[in-house]
């Protein structure tokens, strides 16, 4: 087990089939990175694996768990002690690979703890990953009853409180699934650049649009997409690929890098 500063958490955050999963994947490939691997739970996702947290199958219910206030955790926790992030060391260090720089944590619920989490590990990075609201909505359908404009009500409330959260973090980037889609190279690059590492060269991205696998989502109101606008998306699936969110970090370097590599031409 690796003590003191000799690593630090980079915790990817987003609601369900938003592709947290693809981004961690991408970003426990960089040179120093790990995340769980091989453990007996859903999608490796590390909130199975302790016990700091009270976690169980009403914590993270898909497109319900980010608007209950059980679920938003901040510096004002009772958890906020010593004790819970020692036991979350714990649990989590046997799962991580050796000599592991970054400890990549992917569990939809780290989207309502940033804030504790921040407090817990004051040195942890945050990935933000989005996906366009009509597009989620109908990838969970098949697990939810719940009826369309509700899920993406839902998808608009959780993502205007983490926007809220985001502001009271040090270090923090935003995703979305459709700007990895379109140019994969340069979000890896900006992960990258937000580590303060380097992307694996050698290798040509090419990653599937899942949200073409829905040609007809559900609608948004007109009040729904005026919200969504914030985050660059339009009716229809649309999005405007000119949007991007500005990355925090302490280090105006890294800030400017990560914006390069983001903004960089295909």
């Amino acid at each position: 087990m690796h003590h003191g500063s000799d690593y630090r958490y980079v915790f990817v955050c987003g609601l369900h089939r938003s592709g947290t999963s693809l981004v961690s994947r991408i970003v426990s490939e960089f040179p120093g990175a790990g995340a769980i691997s091989h453990a007996a739970v859903p999608e490796n996702e590390g909130a199975y694996l302790q016990g700091a947290i009270p976690h169980h199958a009403r914590s993270g219910i898909p497109m319900h768990f980010a608007t209950d206030p059980a679920q938003h955790m901040t510096e004002d926790h009772p958890l906020n002690r010593l004790e819970t992030r020692i036991r979350l060391e714990q649990d989590w260090s046997p799962w991580y690979p050796p000599q592991c720089r970054w400890r990549v944590e992917k569990s939809p619920v780290n989207l309502t703890r940033m804030r504790l989490l921040q407090q817990l590990f004051p040195m942890a990075h945050f990935i933000v990953v989005l996906r366009h609201p009509q597009a989620v909505a109908a990838a969970v359908a098949k697990w939810v009853d719940t009826p369309a404009p509700a899920l993406i009500d839902h998808w608009l409330d959780a993502h205007d409180l983490a926007l809220t959260d985001m502001s009271y973090l040090h270090a923090a980037t935003v995703i979305r699934y459709e700007d990895l889609v379109r140019r994969p190279a340069q979000v890896r690059a900006g992960l990258a650049a937000f580590l303060d590492t380097n992307a694996p060269g050698g290798t040509k991205d090419v990653i599937r649009d899942g949200n073409a696998d829905y040609p007809n989502p559900p609608d948004m109101s007109a009040n729904q997409a005026s919200r969504a606008a914030i985050w660059g998306y339009g009716p229809h699936c649309n999005t405007d690929t000119a949007w991007q969110f500005a990355p925090r970090h302490p280090l105006r370097d890294i800030r400017e890098g990560v914006a390069q590599a983001y903004s960089s031409q295909d």
